[in-house]
């Protein structure tokens, strides 16, 4: 197999300056909406990197939660690597790849921690297999076999079988607060399209970029 022979032509349509909004979340919103129309499979999984103390560069698929002009909202266990990472180094970035749809959008901005009273609305609306989940997983720590994952999982739904699962102490979320946003459309001949939201002072300023 040789994967430099892999490749397709783009030719569902092209974005051009006219086509753009004033407000990058008016688009945003409308190719959202267009991919859960089209039923691509998890249309809010997005990729989140972030950069521990050495500089390395760390990237995993988390699912988007929540947006409008104050952000974008997604929720984690605190003692994960990517808060952990958060907590040094506030700065972000993410992507979400709707391939099916022949485009991308990449965001980059810094994160703020979320209030106890969302984190407790939006963990109160989980289901509970999910709840007890976030107390089972002591995310990103080492684990000495799928087992011990499992059994934890279900002496706490045991626990919690009866009443209501409280939020852990150790799980929370971010509020992504963007400076930049950008839309890229392929294009035929791998002359894609590509639009750069970026903020300055009060106004969004635009600059299409070369693909």
């Amino acid at each position: 197999m040789e994967l430099s022979d892999i490749r397709r032509e783009y030719s569902k349509g092209g974005l051009r300056r006219d086509d753009l909004p004033n407000d990058p979340l008016v688009l945003f919103e409308r190719w959202l909406k267009q991919a859960v129309e089209a039923k691509l499979p998890d249309p809010t999984a997005m990729t989140v990197a972030t950069v521990d103390g050495s500089g390395q560069p760390f990237q995993r698929i988390v699912l988007l939660k929540h947006f409008d002009e104050h952000g974008f909202v997604f929720y984690t266990n605190l003692g994960s690597r990517k808060a952990q990472q958060l907590a040094i180094n506030n700065k972000i970035s993410l992507h979400f790849p709707w391939h099916m749809m022949e485009r991308q959008v990449h965001i980059t901005g810094h994160v703020e921690a979320l209030s106890k009273r969302e984190v407790l609305t939006y963990f109160s609306s989980r289901p509970k297999e999910s709840q007890v989940a976030a107390w089972a997983s002591k995310q990103s720590q080492r684990l000495t076999a799928r087992q011990a994952l499992e059994g934890k999982y279900f002496e706490l739904k045991q626990k919690f079988l009866a009443g209501e699962v409280p939020v852990p102490t150790f799980w929370g979320g971010f509020r992504v607060k963007f400076n930049s946003i950008e839309f890229w459309q392929g294009g035929e001949h791998r002359l894609h399209d590509r639009f750069l939201y970026h903020d300055q002072s009060e106004e969004w300023t635009i600059d299409r970029l070369a693909p």
